[in-house]
């Protein structure tokens, strides 16, 4: 059966489109679906296959190399004289049509424009495909190429794969084969996202590594999709280890995450589910946005890739909108993935058409379009500080599924996450074996740390150990206490800011907690300062966002 892109490339044929671009590192693939499609009976008339490339030159279907056509522009003359139905694949052209550094070559150019129109309107069937490892495209003949888009192996190819390789081993005494069929589909799916040749790479490292091809072997493929990860650039392949249990409080949020766990799976299909697209959590600097953000990849067994948006933009122009395609390649090609946009308002807030040439409007509406259409299970999670100063388009419901507020933490859950960072920082520590986390301590602090976010609460934990650390003791209560005494809060010092954020989330977001009361915007310790022209923030009685369960 043909694939999604022997269908189009039949069709664009058909329709006499000159020029056509494949965006793709696999050549080879590329080229055996082409020849599948121009010369195997999708089309009326076949379509001999000439290829072209810097080291070969022009060969013609017979194989033959016409001499002296290395140089491009011989090569595309050569293509011009041909008098009979043909396609025309070219390899190398990419690098003779400029990029951010460079022009495109103006011969080159003003020859593919010829050749464009001579395709066209002339009377022979014959089309042109660049095939290329990036997107070149000068301007003069934006009007004149199609991209076609060129997709990843898909489960079949990827099986066929496995089962290759397990067969042309097979004979091979120091390597076992330990897999099931469930074993081999786990296999499968997390090659999914590679090419053909790392796909075969990952798994015959797999065997390679220890003589057994078993399913522990999903982490080695996992491995070398970070490896793919790594060389776009543009996104940070993120190791974490702590699970949702890991984050104390926001209940709320924790309890969406978790229904949605394995939401990408075939067995969900069966169901009628999409696949998620993902969460805009906003709220209180330091109440858990980003370690949330890591606890969800580990909790779901997924890639965590995160996507700083300042990599995206660049000095030159028309590289940015090529950046974001890169990134979100990137992590389709990881998926399933957890794909992490950190601050999101520093690259989209007040987005306009003015300063940049439209560059942000640019990449903003590819964003936006592909957050809408995205089909590939890449579960986007961004965090915002300032979400008032987002565009309000971001913001509608098909961008995100939900978008949840984290405030600071209500007593109950400061003091789950006191716990969480005494057994992380002094229980584990084996100099504090004798320390006691009793009822009384936790309830003192729980009350101390009112209006502390829980990186406040960490970082008194950590302030703690250095004064007990300083004195070459183990650590007391009363360090802790201390350290809380010394600390002032965000909710002192950004207290007005804060009021507007809740302002905001009240009416616009779901609550990431469960509290039905939580903590003003002060702590009784540190009395707020009314601000300059007015009172100061009134104090939080119920949690901003709305009150949804889940």
């Amino acid at each position: 059966m043909a694939s999604s892109f022997q269908n189009s490339l039949a069709v664009l044929a058909k329709a006499r489109f000159p020029i056509l671009y494949v965006e793709t590192f696999e050549e080879r693939r590329a080229l055996a679906a082409i020849r599948s499609t121009m010369e195997g009976g999708m089309l009326s008339m076949p379509r001999p296959i000439h290829t072209w490339s810097i080291t070969t030159g022009f060969v013609d279907p017979e194989g033959r190399a016409s001499p002296g056509t290395t140089d491009p522009l011989r090569a595309l003359d050569a293509a011009l004289r041909v008098d009979r139905a043909a396609t025309f694949v070219f390899f190398d052209l990419h690098a003779h049509l400029g990029d951010g550094a460079r022009p495109a070559d103006p011969a080159i150019v003003r020859k593919l424009r010829e050749l464009a129109a001579d395709f066209q309107n002339g009377p022979l069937a014959r089309t042109l495909i660049i095939v290329a490892p990036a997107l070149r495209i000068p301007p003069e003949l934006e009007k004149d190429v199609h991209i076609l888009d060129f997709p990843l192996p898909d489960e079949t190819a990827i099986r066929r794969i496995l089962d290759n390789l397990i067969a042309a081993n097979a004979g091979n005494s120091r390597l076992r084969i330990d897999l099931t069929e469930i074993d081999k589909d786990r296999l499968v799916r997390a090659s999914l996202g590679l090419t053909e040749t790392e796909a075969e790479g990952a798994l015959a490292l797999a065997m390679a590594s220890d003589g057994v091809l078993s399913a522990d072997d999903v982490n080695t493929v996992l491995q070398e999709k970070k490896q793919a990860v790594r060389k776009s650039g543009l996104l940070e392949y993120v190791d974490t280890n702590i699970d949702l249990t890991g984050v104390g409080g926001l209940d709320n949020l924790k309890r969406w995450l978790r229904r949605r766990d394995n939401s990408w799976l075939a067995e969900a299909a069966e169901y009628g589910i999409p696949a998620p697209r993902g969460v805009l959590i906003t709220g209180v600097p330091g109440c858990g946005k980003s370690l949330t953000a890591k606890a969800v990849a580990a909790s779901w067994r997924l890639p965590l890739l995160r996507m700083d948006i300042g990599k995206v933009f660049s000095g030159v122009v028309g590289s940015s909108e090529s950046n974001l395609r890169t990134a979100i390649r990137s992590a389709e090609a990881a998926a399933p993935a957890v794909l992490w946009v950190d601050e999101i308002e520093k690259g989209f807030a007040g987005v306009s058409g003015t300063g940049d040439s439209g560059t942000a409007s640019r990449v903003f509406g590819s964003f936006l379009t592909w957050m809408q259409e995205k089909t590939t299970p890449v579960f986007v999670i961004a965090t915002s500080n300032n979400v008032q100063s987002l565009p309000p388009e971001l913001l509608r419901k098909g961008r995100f599924d939900e978008i949840f507020f984290v405030d600071l933490p209500a007593p109950d859950e400061r003091a789950q996450i006191w716990e969480l960072h005494v057994r992380k920082h002094i229980h584990a520590a084996p100099r504090h074996a004798g320390f006691v986390f009793d009822d009384a301590l936790r309830a003192d602090l729980v009350l101390a740390t009112e209006g502390f976010s829980g990186a406040e609460i960490e970082q008194a934990v950590i302030a703690g150990l250095f004064d007990a650390f300083s004195e070459r003791r183990e650590i007391r209560g009363g360090d802790l206490r201390l350290a809380v005494e010394r600390s002032v809060p965000l909710s002192v010092t950004q207290a007005e800011s804060l009021a507007g954020i809740r302002v905001w989330a009240s009416e616009r977001a779901v609550s990431a907690s469960d509290s039905s009361a939580g903590p003003p915007l002060h702590s009784p310790g540190h009395p707020t300062t009314a601000p300059t022209g007015g009172a100061a923030p009134a104090a939080r009685n119920e949690p901003a966002g709305r009150r949804v369960e889940f």
